[in-house]
This record gives structure tokens, sequence and C-alpha cells, in this order.
């Protein structure tokens, strides 16, 4: 049976530290301490930022294979702890261990592309002579390192979050400070202990878990150039009006929806729909929370979803069998059940699901639910979904466009032109045909529109926000 050390150190400049033991890491299903973590200091995270400024040269000096051979040793040793990983994942984020190993896979994915793009770093050749006054030019560009990178990974995808940041900056060369939820900091601890095995410069990675109000040089401090952050929008935007001259790359939350029209596969559509409402226990920016349903397949869907839904087994997310597990604490359970009781008393049926026992709640679907409650209008980030109807297929658009989310929309439907005119539509970052808004593959250019966000993930596309053009233009002169 895998255990659980009780004691993890944070990394400082590429090694193992351990100032103290403040940080108790609880197990998320019976509520008692797993581990405890040390935390950093402010001043610990300014050393933090100084050796990641020290290690940007050297950084920028390693070789493509040397870069690859750090994301491949990292792919190796992630498959032979995987276990351990699932584990850990499974007691810190009370996240079931089917779904723990399924994370755990995309982590080896996710370091496994870099690994491969880390090699193919291009530029282009570009031809100046556009207009008489530039004959003779030529132009090249390359893209080079941005410098010290700061990233805050949240806690619903510790693992594969955290990996979508560091897995491309590694790749690219640039150094960097990360913050982990402080609900959910081993995963990361342990992509700490994996890169310390490697020759990587000094100062090439600190892993710090922090207190939000401790952590503010993360986001203010100059020396960074890039800040990635993962999490609420309020939390987010509101980081980016501190973030002074860096750049700034955000991936927030949303309340994605997912259309079935009249030709969707129903039995198809039911399996994919409360995979995508209730999977981790609904805690994902990407999970199915509005379902609008076409008027004429609507009450056998809503019936079909009803009793599929009742038969989801709750429970230890140990076990083998459990579906859903426990919310990451119960005053996030709390909030949920208090959004659908205010559906409830604006006139909306909960149809299955609906009771709390701490930080259980029962995988819920609610129909009827008003426009304006914050069941409908914000992100519920729990195991809810609702219900709702159309008979044309522009108003199922306009309806999950009224939103200030816009992250991802799924579109269940086997007409290309309806596929085709969400795709022009829908105001979100992706367009998912065929299946719900929580397919995510960790190649693809992942982000939002609107509250949901700002740049892309997927790791080619965060290897260019943490990289810079650099041009250069040659005048050729006549050989005399």
């Amino acid at each position: 049976m895998t255990k659980l050390r009780n004691e993890w150190p944070l990394y400082l400049a590429n090694a193992a530290q351990q100032p103290n033991l403040d940080l108790e890491v609880t197990d998320k299903y019976s509520g008692q301490v797993a581990a405890r973590v040390a935390m950093a200091t402010p001043d610990v995270i300014d050393e933090a930022i100084g050796w990641a400024t020290r290690a940007v040269e050297p950084m920028r000096q390693m070789a493509a294979y040397e870069r690859q051979a750090v994301l491949m040793h990292c792919v190796a040793r992630f498959t032979e702890r995987a276990e351990e990983l699932a584990y850990s994942l499974c007691v810190e984020a009370g996240k079931p261990i089917r779904d723990s190993r399924g994370e755990v896979s995309r982590l080896i994915d996710t370091f496994r592309v870099a690994a491969e793009e880390s090699v193919r770093i291009t530029g282009e050749h570009q031809p100046l002579d556009i207009s008489a006054r530039a004959k003779g030019y030529q132009g090249i560009w390359k893209r080079v390192p941005i410098g010290p990178c700061s990233f805050i990974s949240p806690f619903n995808f510790p693992l594969n979050l955290a990996a979508h940041k560091v897995a491309p900056a590694l790749a690219v060369g640039c150094p960097f400070v990360l913050k982990p939820a402080s609900k959910t900091p081993l995963g990361a601890l342990i992509i700490g202990e994996v890169l310390a095995e490697t020759d990587l410069p000094k100062g090439a990675f600190s892993i710090l878990p922090a207190t939000r109000d401790g952590a503010d040089l993360f986001t203010t401090d100059e020396r960074l150039k890039l800040l990635s952050f993962t999490g609420s929008p309020d939390v987010g935007w509101a980081l980016k009006a501190k973030a002074g001259k860096k750049k700034v790359v955000l991936e927030l939350g949303g309340n994605a929806a997912v259309i079935v029209d009249r030709d969707a596969d129903l039995d198809d559509a039911v399996e994919r729909i409360v995979f995508g409402a209730f999977y981790q226990s609904g805690q994902s920016c990407i999970g199915v929370q509005r379902i609008l349903i076409h008027d004429d397949i609507y009450d056998d869907l809503r019936d079909r979803l009803v009793a599929r839904t009742a038969q989801l087994a709750c429970g230890d997310p140990k076990d083998e069998a459990t579906f859903i597990g426990p919310m990451i604490d119960e005053g996030e359970a709390r909030r949920v059940e208090s959004w659908i009781a205010e559906a409830v008393a604006g006139g909306a049926r909960v149809l299955v699901g609906g009771a709390r026992d701490g930080a259980m709640l029962q995988a819920t679907l609610v129909e009827n639910v008003g426009r304006d409650t914050r069941l409908n209008r914000e992100e519920a980030f729990g195991p809810v979904a609702t219900l709702g109807r159309y008979s044309e297929f522009e108003a199922a658009i306009e309806e999950v466009n009224d939103s200030r989310y816009g992250l991802q929309a799924g579109v269940m439907t086997h007409d290309l032109n309806k596929a085709l005119m969400a795709w022009d539509r829908l105001e979100v970052g992706g367009v998912i045909i065929g299946d719900v808004p929580s397919y995510r593959v960790d190649n693809m250019p992942y982000g939002g529109a609107k509250d949901s966000g700002l740049g892309r993930e997927g790791v080619r596309f965060a290897m260019e926000d943490m990289t810079e053009i650099r041009n250069l233009v040659i005048r050729r002169r006549p050989i005399l």
C-alpha cells in the first residue's frame, strides 16, 4: 500500500530545504492531517527570485538537447513513480484514484510534448525588400527566453496545471519560481524532487509553498518577466493589476455549457455529460455547468441524465469504485449547497442529488434555474449542473454567450453547418464538437475569452509566451 511521507521540504534554488513544518496538508476525505510541509517566508521568496535572475544566462546557454534530456528524465521518473503521484493526489485533493491516475498520465504527456518541442524552437528568414528603399536588406528572427518566470498553480489539477507552466519553461530555458496551492502542494514538490536529480543550473527552479498574503513578490517583483496564474477570475485580474510591466498569462474560470441538438446520440450524450459535469466533483473550470437541450429530446435526455447521475458511487476517493469524492473543503461544499438553495427559492427544481455531508456533496441536476441566479451566472466549481431547453439553435448560442465567461463550450450535433456556426459565433476559447467542453488534450491551445483569461496554454503556445522575438536585419552591399 502506498503511503505518504509525513514531512516535506520546499525547494530553493534546486535544493530541498526544511526551515519549518508550518503548512498542514489534510486528507480531504478524512479531514485528518496527512503531511506537514515547509512554508516559504517572504525573505525565502526574495532569495529564490534572486537565484532565478542569476540563472538566466546559464539557462540560456543550455543546448536544446540538454533541455530535452532534463524533460525526458522527468518523463521517465514520473512514469516510475506514477502510483505514488496518484496516491498523493488522491489524498491531498480528494480526487478519486482513477481520476488521479488519469492526471498523472497527463503530467507525463505534458513533459513528453515539451521534450519534443524543446528541440524545434524555430525562427524565420524574412525578405525585407518590399519596396525600393529596402533593396539589399534581409531579416532573420529567432525566439529567446523571456527570463525569470513566476508561476501560481491551483488546487484542482495540482500536477497537470503545474506541468503546463514548468515543462514549457524548461523547454525554452526560463528559470522559474512556482507557488503551488497551499491545499495541494505535494505533487509540485514531487516534481521538484525529480528536477533536483538533474544538472539544471543552480537557481533554475524554486518550488515554494506560501500563504497568499506572504507571496506578493510572485506578482510584484520587477525581476520577474512573466507571471502565469491559474485560478479564480477575481484573484487573477487583481494580480494582473499589480503585476507591473511583466507579461501576464491568466487561465481563469468558466461556467461551461454544452448544447445537445435534436440529432445527438443520446446514449453517448448521457455518458459524456455525466462525466463532464461530475468528474472530480465538478471542480474543473471546463466542467459542464449548463446543459442546453433541444425541445424535441429534452424530456427523454433529462430522464436518462437523472437516472445515470443517481447511479454514481460517492465516498472514499481511495476506493476504486468511487466516482464522486469530497470537494476541496467543507466551506466550498456549503457554498455550492447555498447556491442550489437560492435557485430553488427562485423556482428551480432539484431533479437528483442536492444533499451534503461535510465536504461531500451529491451529484446534483437542477432545472428551471433563473438566468440571474449565481448557479447560472457564476462558476459553481462543484458537482452541480443545470438543465435548460431551446427550440432554435441560434438561441442556444446566444444563451451560451450570455455569460461573463468564455473558456470552452461543447456542441453535440451531426450537422456540419451548425458545428461551423458554433465555431464562428460562440465567444469562447475552444469549441468542442460532438463532446462536452470538459475535453482537453495537453498540446492544444487552451485558454479563454472575456473573464476566463488572457493568453493560451498548451505546451507550444506557452513556450511562445515564455520567449521574445529577437530580430536581425542585414544590409548587403555590393562587393567592390
